[in-house]
């Protein structure tokens, strides 16, 4: 059985991070997240002395998984208003090419017409030698899920 969500987070000294009732919001130098906890779950967070354990209420099955999920989310939100979560992807093919233009990244990959991807607002996107494209940002889901529509193509 995983023991991932009895684990204590350490909280680093340039980080805040503030409870509501299932609201838990993590500032640092980077940003601000916002971690909403699932309402009714018998999950508990307590913040003190730069520590954050989770304890649960019952033993029953969803539980014991959010358990272990709230303490990876919290720990992916730590380390992505301190230091911050990077994706690098390369276009391997010929005439193959990014470029940024107003916050759009636009792809010639070899169809008839160009690809051109909206970038969200709280992420950032540099393309390098015209074929090396770095995507990051403080929330690890969304770098993930924009290199992943990147992938796609």
């Amino acid at each position: 059985m995983s023991r991932i969500g009895n684990r204590v987070i350490t909280v680093p000294s340039n980080v805040s991070v503030n409870q509501t009732k299932e609201l838990l919001t993590v500032k640092g130098p980077l940003g601000q997240l916002d971690l909403k906890l699932k309402e009714g779950s018998k999950i508990k967070v307590n913040v003190e002395n730069n520590e954050i354990r989770l304890t649960r209420g019952d033993e029953l099955k969803q539980t014991k998984m959010l358990h272990g999920t709230y303490n990876a989310l919290i720990k992916n939100a730590l380390e992505g208003v301190t230091v911050g979560f990077k994706k690098e992807l390369r276009l391997v093919g010929v005439g193959y090419r990014a470029s940024l233009k107003d916050n759009v990244l636009n792809l010639q990959l070899g169809y008839s017409h160009p690809i051109n991807l909206d970038i969200p607002k709280d992420l950032k996107v540099t393309v390098d030698k015209n074929t090396e494209i770095t995507v990051s940002g403080i929330d690890k889901q969304k770098v993930g899920e924009f290199a992943i529509q990147i992938r796609k193509w």
